[in-house]
């Protein structure tokens, strides 16, 4: 993905503010040899870019000052409770920088897979997105698990991703965390059928009922 960013010479509150009423967005390019940039972005732009999953997983071409430069998106502000960014910070890279970056996962086959066509489970996505480590050319969008071959109560874990060359999960906590869990949907409790005594015969309940006064 490509965009274009602008240098930007003031910074500080009043001049970010200035930015933010013109519809810019101020930023920060830093990493490799070159000294950190000041930059600004167009607003929307930036905005409809940010819904983009790729543009929060992939290398992207920043195009400044004439020159495109390789960049990753490291962090942006959002305001509390309007939609609008604040502020983006992006990071240098080339091909031999070592990256660690968290990536989204695409579950694919789940509808074909025994637990759901045959068994009818629920497939839970425990984890959606995954930490990795590896050289910047070689940073994929996604991970890919395929639920295919998932059968009843069975669980993926870490350890059975395909993981492209090069690429390496990073974990904290459990070594091997679980990635997919299956579970038997809960049935509807049959209710049992509510049985009533059968009521007295209303001579007997007389004669009862005089047998008491004596």
């Amino acid at each position: 993905m490509k965009f274009v960013a602008f240098e930007r010479k003031l910074q500080g509150t009043g001049a970010s503010r200035r930015l933010r009423l013109a519809d810019k967005v101020p930023g920060i390019v830093y990493g490799g040899s070159a000294t950190p940039s000041l930059i600004e972005l167009d607003h929307n732009a930036l905005f409809h870019a940010l819904k983009k999953e790729a543009f929060h997983s992939s290398i992207l071409e920043m195009e400044l000052g004439g020159k495109t430069e390789q960049v990753l998106l490291r962090d942006y502000q959002l305001h509390p409770f309007r939609q609008i960014v604040l502020h983006i910070d992006f990071q240098r890279v080339d091909a031999t920088t070592m990256i660690t970056k968290k990536v989204p996962l695409h579950f694919v086959n789940e509808e074909n897979s025994p637990a759901v066509k045959t068994d009818k489970c629920l497939v839970n996505h425990v984890v959606t997105e995954l930490r990795i480590s590896c050289l910047a050319k070689a940073l994929p969008e996604f991970l890919t698990v395929d639920l295919n071959e998932l059968t009843k109560g069975q669980a993926l874990h870490v350890s059975d991703l395909k993981l492209p060359a090069g690429v390496k999960v990073v974990t904290q906590g459990k070594p091997n965390p679980v990635i997919v869990s299956t579970s038997v949907p809960v049935e509807e409790a049959e209710i049992a059928p509510v049985v009533t005594a059968p009521a007295a015969p209303a001579g007997k309940a007389k004669k009862s009922e005089k047998q008491n006064k004596k």
